[in-house]
């Protein structure tokens, strides 16, 4: 447990988890410069200006209860002191998450907040996760009971969707690209070659896996997600609420507008450029609808043979639960089937077996180093599960600790060993038989256990009734967690002029929060000056100058801008102060 941990006061932040808690960073607050805090006021005001005839009403609704405000960059324990009104939470991270992470954050109610802040380079749309697309752009929405739930219960399964052994490469992939982007002094040689391994990866993912399926749905919902009437919809996706630029070209009619469904599974996206169509949903309602159905195709809740194999596929770890309520957590590398059913089932690495998320004492995977093997089904000529016996009927069939037992399954698996032991769980299911001097053989008369490779814990259950990526207990592995990324946000060090031009946005907000005397303008406008390219402390100066003689050069340097990237957010910003 790490003893440091800030939970803000906030019960849900205070509920995570060891192996979610290794992703929180410190917001450190005071690192966000003058010129930050300017982005987040620009972007804000021209959102919001726009944004109150074309967002949802939830996302209006929602700004004031969870306390975003327009001048400031929200501070992290401020947002827990709102949101745990309304059972949320949030903590600062270190840029994309691993998916699966991302979403049992949510499946905690905790919304993960990126802490940096888009350089000004990048104000209207940035290819990096940032405190203006998560604070501004998911937390509103959260206020919404129904939304709010759906992404609790998006969370719940979107952590347990099984990956593909490409799925990881992508996302670091992915993740690089994002970093490389927003740091202004990557050179363009280098984005390059990142977009190319991008798209390398990607022309050879294979078949999609659920992690990639569900991965779409989130996207083209709790991200880019438009809602109400196909024809006129509103905007409840927070990567549009939070992108100035895409939040508006996002409803013309060269954006295909597509009514939400199922379907969005097969729907890819680019991360780092707009989205050429989007899907519209008619309520928040139909957003949970569509999340059922696709979790009803998940190996979640399929479990059997298909969920072993995907398990098998994904070269990660998984964990399968047997009917007894026994889960098996490791690395998945075989199975046998018998008339297309699943008979037998083996690890290959540290696997731990837990019942209820909690790993069962004295089966560690440090105890089952060498992976675990085990049988599924049922007893031969038996029409009651094994799991399911009762002592009596145990000592009937001569099923005895410390006696020799011979096992024959409806598949003809045998086990064949001295029983030393029986485990049941509180809900009376035997979940484990171990044997010692044992040997296994299948129908085949293959061995598949030797009796000198020590005790062998037989796993008791007729199915598989659920496969799902990741450990059963997750805090037996939170030190070696293999999907935290290692490749770290880049922190800028800024140049001396950069430095200088920082000072000059400081002296305007101290001049807009009293702090200054406006008679420090004029000077603050020379030195400005020596700035050709920045526009956005001009329009701040602007927002607040009485002088009018210094409003109309200002004016007009801004208007002599001829550099098209930034025109038309000088005149949006000229206009909003109109």
């Amino acid at each position: 447990m790490k003893t440091d941990f800030n939970d803000y006061g906030n019960l849900q932040v205070s509920n995570l988890p060891n192996h979610l808690r290794q992703f929180v960073v410190g917001q450190n607050y005071n690192e966000y410069t003058s010129l930050d805090h300017a982005v987040w006021r620009y972007v804000m005001y021209k959102n919001l200006s726009f944004l109150k005839n074309v967002a949802d009403n939830s996302y209006l609704q929602g700004l004031e209860k969870t306390g975003i405000t327009i001048d400031s960059i929200p501070n992290i324990q401020d947002m827990n002191d709102i949101l745990g009104k309304i059972g949320w939470g949030c903590v600062c991270v270190d840029g994309f998450l691993p998916p699966a992470s991302f979403m049992e954050f949510q499946a905690y109610k905790v919304l993960v907040i990126a802490a940096d802040i888009r350089q000004i380079e990048h104000i209207e749309y940035t290819p990096a996760p940032d405190i203006l697309h998560e604070a501004a752009g998911h937390a509103p929405i959260i206020a919404d009971p129904k939304y709010a739930e759906y992404l609790r219960l998006f969370g719940e399964i979107g952590s347990k969707a099984i990956s593909s052994a490409k799925d990881f490469e992508l996302y670091e992939a992915i993740r690089h690209l994002s970093i490389i982007k927003e740091d202004p002094y990557t050179q363009p040689v280098e984005i390059e070659k990142a977009e190319k391994a991008i798209d390398e990866i990607q022309n050879n993912m294979g078949e999609p896996s659920e992690m990639a399926k569900i991965r779409n749905l989130h996207w083209w919902t709790v991200e880019y997600g438009l809602i109400g009437d196909v024809n006129n919809p509103k905007i409840y996706g927070a990567g549009l609420l939070s992108s100035i630029g895409e939040s508006e070209s996002c409803l013309k009619d060269d954006v295909r507008k597509i009514p939400y469904s199922i379907e969005a599974i097969h729907q890819s996206f680019d991360i780092t450029e707009p989205q050429p169509q989007l899907f519209v949903t008619p309520d928040y309602n139909h957003l949970t609808t569509v999340l059922e159905q696709f979790a009803d195709t998940m190996s979640l809740r399929k479990g059997g043979k298909e969920g072993v194999e995907k398990a098998i596929q994904s070269k990660g770890l998984c964990t399968a639960e047997y009917s007894s309520g026994l889960q098996v957590s490791g690395i998945f590398n075989s199975m046998f089937l018998e008339k297309n059913e699943l008979i037998y089932l083996s690890t290959l690495s540290p696997t731990a077996l837990s019942f209820q998320n909690t790993e069962l004492v004295g089966h560690s995977k440090d105890y089952h180093n060498d992976g675990f093997s085990s049988p599924v089904g049922r007893l031969k000529g038996q029409n009651k599960s094994l799991e399911n016996f009762s002592t009596e009927e145990l000592n009937q069939f001569g099923i005895i600790v410390n006696t020799r037992v011979k096992l024959e399954f409806e598949s003809g698996i045998v086990v064949d060993g001295v029983l030393i032991d029986t485990l049941r769980n509180n809900l009376g299911k035997i979940m484990l038989l171990s044997f010692k001097e044992c040997k296994v053989v299948n129908s085949e008369d293959t061995t598949l256990f030797e009796p000198e490779w020590g005790i062998y814990d037989m796993a008791v259950g007729e199915k598989i009734i659920s496969v799902y990526s990741g450990i059963a207990d997750k805090d037996q592995y939170s030190k070696e967690n293999p999907f935290v990324p290692t490749e770290k946000t880049h922190k800028i060090i800024y140049s001396q002029e950069r430095l200088k031009l920082h000072d000059l946005y400081k002296a305007v907000r101290l001049i807009r929060q009293g702090e200054l005397s406006k008679n420090e303008l004029p000077l603050i406008w020379q030195q400005l000056k020596e700035f050709n390219n920045d526009w956005l402390c001009a329009i701040e100066i602007l927002e607040i100058c009485d002088d009018k003689k210094l409003s109309t050069e200002i004016l007009g340097f801004l208007k002599m801008n001829k550099n098209k990237t930034v025109k038309h957010l000088i005149e949006d910003g000229i206009n909003m102060m109109q």
